[in-house]
């Protein structure tokens, strides 16, 4: 599995092409370096020694959320995501997008220091965006990319993927590339505003053809976290669970799916890891959503752009 990390390492940060590195999961700082890594489990090697990975028309990066460790969560996370992918159907390469979340016992203390290691992550992931694109124009009449290109960031990850966007925008004097074909953006632990035309989120809409609103009003993770926030004088409320805050304020490829019918069947007892329910056959009504999307490029909604996903949803 491939996958992008900013984590520090055990055996420094030199970049080595080929050597083994373990995180040092006691350090949470939030390196300006990025790494291009592959999980030691890939399907096999070519002759040159190169490992060979599924033929994929499209890549997900996979952006986790606040308090996730590779090992533990992440990886099995990632995993699950492509083998549900994989079921429906769909060729494509899950990319997991690995910041440092904190390593400690303390669940507020957590929260805050993830928010910092969040925002603090931009920069790195910004580079790692500016470097695909160099890529991208160097080989474009060789080999140009032709995959499509997606996102899926869950909780405080849409905080890394606001960062790194608005990060990249600034370094091109205020505009940014069309990238994506689809940001997903489950569980948003971001203010409901932050997709507005004037606000940081906006370069979100800029670069994406879809972006795609998952939200809960009974998300019990985002309750504690709009707590937390209000402690640090931010009353707002947050994305993921009221979805965008207007509508009319917000460019007109931003959908607002509604899950309240389905988040906490999915994840008991918080109702916040809902995007993906892998006992369910299909993975569950708000999974098949995002494959609709990825298989046509289109999202189901009504004329307002909205949606209400009911279990028995997109059979």
């Amino acid at each position: 599995m491939l996958f992008v990390t900013n984590r520090v390492f055990h055996e420094g940060q030199h970049t080595i092409p080929g050597r083994s590195v373990t995180f040092d999961l006691d350090d949470n700082n939030a390196l300006q370096s990025i790494f291009f890594c592959s999980r030691s489990d890939p399907p096999g090697f070519d002759s040159s020694g190169k490992p060979v990975y599924k033929e994929a028309d499209q890549v997900l990066f996979f952006i986790h959320g606040y308090s996730n460790l590779p090992e533990e969560d992440v990886f099995p996370r990632a995993k699950l995501l492509g083998k549900a992918c994989e079921e429906a159907g769909l060729k494509i390469e899950i990319v997991p997008v690995i910041w440092p979340c904190d390593n400690d016992s303390g669940i507020i203390q957590d929260y805050y220091d993830d928010q910092v290691a969040a925002d603090a992550s931009s920069t790195a992931f910004s580079r790692a965006l500016s470097k695909f694109m160099a890529w991208q124009e160097k080989n474009d009449d060789d080999a140009p990319c032709l995959k499509r290109i997606n996102v899926l960031s869950h909780s405080m990850g849409n905080r890394v993927l606001r960062g790194a966007l608005l990060d990249w925008a600034m370094s091109l004097s205020g505009r940014i590339p069309f990238v994506f074909r689809n940001i997903f953006m489950a569980a948003a632990d971001v203010v409901n505003e932050t997709l507005q035309k004037d606000k940081d989120g906006a370069f979100i809409c800029q670069s994406s053809r879809n972006v795609v609103v998952y939200y809960a009003s009974d998300d019990l993770a985002l309750r504690s976290s709009k707590i937390a926030n209000v402690r640090n004088s931010i009353a707002s409320r947050r994305l993921g669970h009221t979805g965008p805050e207007d509508m009319a304020g917000v460019p007109d490829n931003v959908f607002s799916i509604d899950c309240d019918d389905v988040n906490t069947l999915y994840d008991m007892p918080k109702g916040h890891s809902y995007f993906l329910e892998p006992s369910r056959e299909r993975g569950g009504a708000v999974f098949r959503h995002i494959v609709t999307c990825l298989r046509t490029g289109r999202v189901p909604s009504d004329a307002s752009r909205r949606l209400i996903i009911e279990d028995d949803s997109f059979l």
